[in-house]
């Protein structure tokens, strides 16, 4: 029986990769932790795109001139609205008394300083499949309103993969983001 599934999946496979169809991407989901310990689905951020970081201890400053301009461009043109901002931190090399309750305090005073909600990932949730996202650096994803993967960087952005996430957040909520803020571009 395990022959004759595994012989089906490898022809639909075949098949499918053979008339140049590729399948639709699916929608992802998780189920994570609040910094209190309330346990949350990422669906619950479903109908806007989320703009999602995923970062340890030691990333957390990675990407730190993406955050900034992503947040000027955005109250600039009146957008903080149009999509949701997800912050996870990677904290499962912390899962463990007393570190836990030390790490998940300091997630705590890390949101009243941003304002934003951190998700906390205790058992590497992200890292395993479907997302498989690298554990120990910044991820920046972007998911469409119903939670589908839009694009994806990890690591730190260099200027030409700025362009290319503002690109493609420009698409998702319907507005040009791609050109820089006018009091950087007119000094």
């Amino acid at each position: 029986m395990k022959a004759w599934i595994t012989g089906a999946l490898t022809v639909t496979l075949a098949a499918g990769s053979a008339s140049g169809a590729t399948p639709d991407p699916e929608p992802v989901d998780a189920t994570l932790s609040t910094s209190k310990g309330e346990r949350v689905q990422l669906a619950r951020w479903r109908g806007k795109p989320v703009i999602l970081f995923y970062e340890d201890k030691d990333s957390t400053t990675l990407n730190a001139p993406l955050k900034a301009e992503l947040f000027a461009r955005g109250r600039e043109r009146g957008l903080l609205q149009s999509a949701f901002v997800v912050a996870v931190a990677n904290l499962e090399k912390y899962d463990f008394f007393p570190a836990r309750e030390i790490a998940l305090s300091y997630v705590r005073d890390e949101e009243k300083k941003a304002g934003v909600p951190i998700l906390v990932d205790l058992k590497g949730t992200l890292g395993q499949e479907p997302w498989k996202l690298p554990t120990k650096t910044s991820t920046v994803m972007l998911l469409d309103a119903e939670g589908t993967l839009v694009y994806r960087h990890s690591g730190r952005m260099k200027p030409e993969e700025q362009a290319r996430f503002f690109t493609a957040l420009s698409q998702l909520v319907g507005q040009d983001l791609s050109a820089e803020r006018e009091a950087e571009a007119h000094p």
